[in-house]
């Protein structure tokens, strides 16, 4: 039996980045606006002294939570134990990470779900790229990563959405499918444009949908945070990596729990949007 010949996917993928790079201005301003992104959060958030944000972020928590006092304890006291360790500095650059990634996915997901509702030809399309990002190892991001934008907290950041987009557009998709045909039909009957059904009844219906996309996304962008110090971004997820390195448990230990306390926090706080839709519906 001849030997089938083996297909040069490999040089195929290398000539194909290698043609991208042709498009290093464009490489160059997303870079630029990351950058500025992150660099913007770090110093807005480094802004109020450490004691302050520990108390502006229990406030949040306070409110977001319906008043419970409980997690409101959590959050303070759990930041307070990260500023005692001394990764006070490393949770911020990682917040910001975590945050520019949240946003861009939210930015981009979004009108990509809905459009995804609206169209089912863009809907059969975008499904088994979805399929990719989510099952693709996070690890083969940092490669295309590194490429384009080099080392640093702009191919963290890339990675990160490439990775954490998914939920966001597939949920947006199914909140939007899932409203009601009669109050579509209602809005309709009532002379509704496109855009108001849109924006005054199926976005609206589809928030808790949406938002529970989004809360995953930002927990999937969390869980980057480790992978993407491996490419020099800095942060909590830079000192697990060198923890890893030098086979040092406890301080692995310490950086890995400020990062659990701050994935407790984001989520509790992302998941309040969703609870308060259930209990007004």
């Amino acid at each position: 039996m001849s030997s089938i010949p083996q297909l040069p996917l490999a040089d195929w993928i290398d000539a194909f980045v290698e043609w991208l790079k042709n498009a290093s201005v464009f490489f160059q301003s997303i870079r630029t606006t990351i950058e500025s992104i992150v660099d913007f959060l770090v110093l807005v958030l480094e802004l109020p002294s450490a004691w302050l944000l520990i108390l502006i972020i229990g406030v949040i928590t306070f409110f977001t939570s319906n008043r419970k006092a409980g997690l409101t304890i959590f959050s303070i006291i759990g930041l307070f134990l990260i500023y005692n360790l001394g990764y006070w500095d490393d949770m911020i650059q990682t917040l910001s990470l975590v945050l520019t990634s949240s946003l861009i996915s939210v930015i981009v997901g979004i009108p990509l779900g809905i459009w995804m509702a609206k169209s089912e030809i863009v809907a059969s399309l975008l499904k088994p790229i979805l399929d990719l990002m989510q099952t693709m190892p996070a690890f083969v991001y940092l490669i295309p990563a590194v490429a384009f934008f080099g080392i640093g907290m702009v191919p963290g950041v890339v990675a990160s959405v490439i990775f954490a987009m998914p939920p966001t557009v597939r949920l947006t998709n199914l909140g939007i499918r899932q409203v009601s045909t009669e109050l579509v039909e209602a809005a309709d009957a009532f002379g509704s444009t496109g855009s108001q059904r849109l924006f005054k009844v199926e976005l609206p219906m589809a928030k808790g949908t949406i938002m529970a996309g989004v809360n995953q996304s930002i927990m999937l962008a969390l869980s980057m945070v480790v992978i993407a110090a491996m490419i020099g971004a800095k942060g909590l997820g830079q000192q697990v990596y060198y923890a890893v390195g030098q086979n040092n448990v406890g301080n692995g230990f310490e950086a890995g729990l400020a990062i659990v306390i701050l994935a407790i926090i984001l989520d509790r706080i992302t998941q309040s949007f969703n609870r308060d839709k259930r209990k007004s519906a």
